[in-house]
């Protein structure tokens, strides 16, 4: 099948190798459809301020810029973005259309060779890429064949269909599979000065020239103010510093439908404060765009503050599948407990057994949905049996669910006993990060007496615990719901089925799938078994509808299966505006991934009335 992504185009200290050539637009910009958007024709010019906790921060930039080979549109579909056109044949062979005349912002072309030096003299360097190329990169452990046609042109062809790759390259954080060659050559053991790279070696105190390539070359962070860049916005400040300043980039490829080059703002500024008073200094108007580090339990405190501080507070839901989810190891070392959690009546239980709603009106002000931990409304994959399967509060189904399972006898606290004997007492760990765990984990305590079942919590860190699931030594644990609550079809489904020993539900499993079965163990369970195999069908599915089809079918599975026990979904997150910046939507989605937070919501549009 051969599918075109239609165009979008309607008509440091380090000196550079060279200054800039010319300022402006490529020839065939990206033209913003603002009436879509439904934003306002802007004016240049002006600063806002942001607030940030630590210097790496500099990271969220590129995460919000929202600059991207390709693209998510307002239908989530993937369009081109910084390509003029791509050219799909059955997710085997891609096509890339560059744009005439796109120069980086230092005002050199970007082209091909962008793309040619990453591929060969980075991806391919094992001083710089030890492992090899990125998984996204390798289908079936085979890498591509790379074809460059001409400056603007490159075709990426597999032997095997690769329906990761154009998903990688439009992520929060994105496959880079291009870098300014003009600038980095000076750095690389085969094309720089031997000499000079010996030189900044010894300045710079990194052991290799490859340390010092990976140091400048830094594209997600930009840390680097010599480092020529496509985004809306690059970094011209030397780190460390507590005040970062992101300059317009003047060779930006997007443009309003008026013509004018956008971003609309001048700069951006990043100022660093400890993380705990930042909801504090948004709430007196110091920041113009604010919603990292601030909480919903903020909320209250930033609306009081509104009138006078000259901002107003907007409430975006969470892209996640749910605020907090419970993970029964089902493959913890414990086999009493490895039994019970491998029991889907168990399972079912435990999720019927909570007051989600009690939980919804307590933590969330009622403005969450009661629902298990899946895909979200407005993702395309959505449907209603997902998100209500196994959530009716119902104490009568859930107790006899147990006592079919073999918990039918108790001891004389009312607790009920594992078929082993042991009281059945689950320690939930969690990693200590949400202070709105304990309440929710609280509150099921209370819930989960009235089933028979003790519930005990144990705080830890994330690292910690992090070893703890992989080595098998959890029972339970929290973390939050799916990252791509706003999945769809082209997006990856790895939170649905076993690929990793990270996942605290079934890390043994995981670690097979992960090792290719050098460790770990085979899902023992046909349900999970089918998820795997599922799931590599959607690693070689070749079009829209085959995917479309492999994530309804593991969505079925995994929410009927109650392999993850979601509580709340769609939770709140407050977010700061200046009463002064304009095109910023009232209404939002806050999410890593597809949304890139502000990303999605094309903040290089925003603009300031004075």
């Amino acid at each position: 099948m051969h599918i075109i992504l239609k165009s979008l185009v309607t008509a440091g200290g380090l000196a550079l190798l060279s200054s800039t050539a010319h300022a402006g637009t490529p020839d065939e910009p990206r033209v913003v459809d603002f009436k879509s958007l439904e934003r306002s024709i802007g004016k240049r010019g002006g600063s806002i301020d942001m607030l940030m906790a630590k210097p790496k921060d500099v990271r969220w930039m590129t995460v919000y810029s929202g600059a991207r080979l390709v693209t998510y549109d307002e239908s989530f579909q993937l369009a081109p973005d910084i390509l003029k056109k791509v050219e799909n044949d059955g997710n085997k062979s891609f096509t890339f259309h560059l744009r005439k005349g796109h120069l980086w912002s230092d005002g050199q072309p970007f082209t091909t060779e962008d793309f040619r030096y990453w591929w060969e003299d980075v991806a391919q360097n094992a001083d710089l890429f030890q492992g090899g190329p990125p998984r996204e990169m390798l289908v079936n452990g085979k890498m591509p064949k790379v074809e460059i046609i001409d400056p603007l042109t490159i075709r990426y062809t597999w032997e095997s269909v690769n329906p990761l790759f154009l998903t990688a390259l439009a992520g929060a954080r994105p496959l880079y599979i291009y870098m300014p060659a003009h600038y980095l050559k000076q750095f690389h053991g085969k094309y720089g000065d031997p000499d000079k790279i010996a030189a900044l070696v010894e300045s710079e105190q990194v052991q290799n020239w490859s340390s010092l390539h990976k140091r400048f070359g830094r594209q997600y962070r930009q840390e680097n103010p010599s480092m020529p860049s496509l985004q809306a916005w690059t970094n011209s400040t030397d780190l460390p510093s507590e005040r970062i300043i992101f300059k317009r980039n003047p060779n930006y490829h997007r443009v309003d439908p008026e013509g004018t080059q956008l971003p609309y703002l001048d700069q951006v500024i990043l100022n660093l404060a400890s993380s705990s008073i930042i909801a504090a200094k948004a709430g007196t108007g110091e920041s113009d765009l604010q919603a990292r580090y601030i909480r919903f339990d903020n909320y209250a405190f930033l609306k009081k503050g509104a009138e006078e501080g000259g901002y107003n507070v907007r409430l975006w839901p969470s892209g996640r599948g749910s605020e907090m989810t419970l993970l029964p190891n089902l493959n913890t070392k414990d086999e009493g407990f490895r039994n019970a959690f491998q029991d889907v009546r168990v399972r079912r239980a435990l999720s019927m057994g909570m007051d989600r709603s009690e939980i919804n009106e307590a933590i969330f002000f009622g403005l969450g949905r009661e629902a298990s931990n899946s895909v979200l409304p407005s993702s395309p994959l959505y449907e209603d049996s997902y998100a209500n399967a196994w959530v009716e509060y119902n104490v009568d189904k859930a107790n006899a669910l147990l006592d079919d399972a073999g918990f039918d006898k108790k001891d004389e606290d009312g607790v009920r006993l594992m078929p082993d004997g042991r009281p059945f007492e689950i320690i939930v760990e969690t990693a200590g990060e949400q202070s709105q765990e304990t309440d929710i984990l609280q509150l099921i305590t209370d819930h989960w007496k009235d089933i028979g079942v003790k519930l005990f919590v144990k705080p830890s860190q994330r690292d910690i615990l992090r070893g703890r699931v992989s080595n098998g030594e959890t029972v339970m644990s929290t973390w939050q719901g799916l990252n791509r609550g706003l999945a769809t079809p082209e997006m990856n489904p790895e939170e649905l089925a076993p690929v990793s020993p990270i996942q605290a539900q079934w890390p043994m499993w995981g670690n097979f799938w992960e090792t290719k079965g050098a460790s770990g163990e085979e899902p023992s369970l046909p349900e999970v078994a089918q998820l795997s195999k599922l799931y590599a069908q959607w690693r070689n599915a070749s079009d829209y509808n085959t995917q479309h089809k492999i994530w309804k079918d593991m969505l079925s599975i995994f929410t009927d299966q109650v392999y993850t026990i979601g509580i709340v979904s769609g939770g709140l997150q407050p977010v700061v505006v200046s009463n002064k910046l304009k095109n910023v939507p009232e209404e939002g989605i806050w999410s890593f991934e597809p949304t890139s937070y502000f990303g999605y919501y094309l903040p290089d549009t925003f603009w300031l009335d004075e």
